[in-house]
């Protein structure tokens, strides 16, 4: 059950903080002031690197990717970020080929490059998996992090999808699935297709690490305590004699996937949204601050819904409905209900007699048919987020270095002086 409230009071039940940190966007900008993007060039790949956490406020709406990458030019030069701006690029990449392809990002959009078709993974995470007990101390780490706090580290996340796919032969939707139940930033833009790269049905190969890899970025954390360290490790190989192991037919595709058309038009200039007075604002999972366009355009009364229908289809753990919760909390939000999105934001504009909706622009498919259930009845009016960069011409996004080559100009644009107090490294 959901709590429901709205400016009278708050509702009874209580969930407690995630244990990654409070959501919301005050909770972001904190997280925003102490990142170190020098540090992060030079870190990253390390379990214990200088990453921002960043993520879930991203993921949410509570910061966004133009307004991380002009913190981080306040306070570096164009080439000591140039490492942490690309990390940024690779979210506006993925969230751009899920636009343009909606739930598709669930279909293998090319074969696998593993020498085996794509029947010969099972279709669900093997058990000892799912329950951090194969007794491989670093999955099962990765494992409970997930579990725990919603959150894992970019390098473990690409440990375990190959893992998965690669060693336990499992369908990458089934890896895929189970972290978006987990993580606080889970998004099948970024999830779905990372997850797919590592699988290589978004990739030229298959991702696959060995134990020195391993040892080297985790400062032998794992391995230390593993009871597989000293025989049976499933990485401990040379990496041709791993690729021959996991790849005895070759990396390469045995079968034809269609892929779907990518190719996407140059970004057209906004037309300017013209909101009379009056209108309302509907905020959703992708747009959880006080500043979002939508909020500053119209600065209406707003509403939250808690779709009762998309939760029982996709549910949250507890962790990530709390550290949502804590967002809409700072919102100053005129109601917060449960229900379908479609008839609750409705009812809530026709009690105040709107005519006219406004929302940021989403990206999910479900809330694009929310948006447009809604435009049967009302004006509604979509406010594109601040754009990270501007595609100047028609780009293929089928490989995200088509995609870098026309937006890499545009992501670094002239930024203010510095008005953030973030660290340097």
């Amino acid at each position: 059950m959901v709590p429901v409230r709205n400016r009278a009071g708050r509702g009874a039940l209580a969930i407690a903080i995630a244990p990654f940190g409070r959501g919301g966007r005050v909770a972001g900008l904190a997280a925003l002031a102490r990142i170190r993007p020098g540090a992060y060039a030079r870190s990253r790949n390390f379990l214990d690197g200088a990453v921002s956490r960043l993520s879930p406020y991203l993921r949410h709406g509570m910061l966004s990717l133009a307004e991380v990458r002009d913190a981080a030019l306040r306070v570096r030069s164009r080439p000591e970020v140039d490492t942490f701006v690309r990390e940024l690029a690779w979210r506006d990449y993925y969230v751009r080929v899920r636009a343009a392809l909606g739930d598709t990002v669930w279909n293998d959009l090319e074969a696998y490059k593993t020498g085996e078709p794509a029947t010969a993974y099972a279709e669900n995470v093997p058990d000892d998996v799912a329950a951090g007990a194969t007794g491989a101390a670093c999955i099962d780490g990765f494992v409970r992090d997930l579990v725990d706090t919603g959150y894992v580290h970019n390098h473990a996340r690409m440990w375990f999808a190959s893992y998965v796919v690669h060693h336990r032969r499992t369908r990458w939707q089934a890896g895929a699935s189970f972290y978006l139940r987990h993580l606080l930033d889970g998004d099948p833009a970024s999830n779905n297709l990372s997850w797919q790269w590592v699988a290589s049905t978004f990739s030229h190969k298959p991702y696959f690490f060995n134990r020195a890899n391993l040892e080297r970025y985790t400062r032998g954390t794992y391995c230390a305590t593993c009871p597989l360290a000293r025989a049976g490790c499933p990485f401990e190989a040379p990496y041709d004699a791993l690729a021959a192991r996991l790849f005895p037919n070759g990396q390469r595709a045995v079968e034809t996937v269609v892929t779907p058309d990518l190719r996407v038009p140059a970004d057209a200039a906004p037309p300017a949204p013209d909101v009379t007075d009056g209108a309302i604002v509907w905020q959703h999972e992708e747009s959880l601050s006080r500043d979002d366009p939508a909020r500053t355009l119209a600065r209406g009364d707003a509403v939250f819904v808690w779709d009762d229908e998309a939760r029982a289809r996709d549910p949250w753990s507890d962790a990530r409905t709390a550290f949502v919760r804590e967002a809409l909390d700072e919102l100053d939000l005129a109601a917060i209900v449960a229900g379908d999105a479609i008839e609750e934001v409705g009812r809530f504009a026709r009690a105040r007699g709107a005519t006219t909706i406004v929302a940021v622009t989403p990206v999910d498919p479900r809330l694009r048919d929310v948006a447009a259930g809604l435009a049967r009845s009302f004006d509604v009016v979509l406010v594109p987020p601040e754009p990270f960069a501007r595609l100047d011409r028609s780009v293929d996004l089928r490989r995200f270095s088509r995609y870098w080559a026309r937006a890499e100009r545009s992501a670094f644009p002239h930024v203010r002086p510095l008005e953030l107090g973030i660290e340097t490294g």
